[in-house]
This record gives C-alpha cells, sequence and structure tokens, in this order.
C-alpha cells in the first residue's frame, strides 16, 4: 500500500478508492486508445509497411490529442472531472511552451 500512498501524496488526492477509480480511468482510456489507433489508421489507409517515423508521426498528431478528449470523457464518466482537468492542464502545460502560455 506504499505505492497508494505515493500516488495520493503525489496527485493531491485523501481517498485510496478515488486511487483506484483514477487508475480505471487510465485504463480504460489506453484500451479504447488502442482500439482508436486501429481505427484511425484504417480509415486514413496507414498500411503496416510505412515506414515507423510517418506511423509515429501520424500516431501523434491523431491519437494523442484523441487521447486526452478521451481521458477527460472517461474521467467525467467516473466522477473524477475536477482531477482529470487539472491533470490535463498541467500535462498541456508541459508540452507548450512558455512563450506561447497567455498571462
Amino acid at each position: 500500500m506504499e505505492i497508494i500512498q505515493k500516488l495520493k501524496e503525489r496527485w493531491g488526492i485523501e481517498s485510496t478508492l478515488q486511487v483506484f477509480i483514477i487508475l480505471i480511468v487510465f485504463s480504460c482510456t489506453g484500451f479504447t486508445a488502442l482500439y482508436a489507433r486501429k481505427l484511425v489508421f484504417h480509415l486514413l489507409g496507414v498500411p503496416p509497411e510505412m515506414p515507423f517515423w510517418q506511423r509515429a508521426l501520424i500516431w501523434i498528431v491523431t491519437i494523442l490529442p484523441l487521447y486526452n478528449v478521451m481521458l477527460y470523457i472517461y474521467g467525467t464518466i467516473f466522477g473524477q472531472r475536477v482531477f482529470f482537468t487539472n491533470f490535463l492542464k498541467k500535462t498541456m502545460g508541459r508540452l507548450i511552451p512558455k512563450r506561447f502560455h497567455k498571462d
């Protein structure tokens, strides 16, 4: 249970149940992203023979934003909208350079 305590401290939450719910949301989002990748790649006509770097670029442009949307949707369904709103803000803040932030 030491790991659960560390997650509670890192995420700033009180309940052990909330940790498990958040982990379930991440799991559901990950599995959905796997299926979404197959569907999106099929719809875009991305063949398995395409070089890895091209498939990775397509994945970054299509699936990564979709993953964030799915994370927010699952978080809302499981009653953790506030946590995932803050989580996504922090995550997107790390991806966007400081010079583009509005103060």
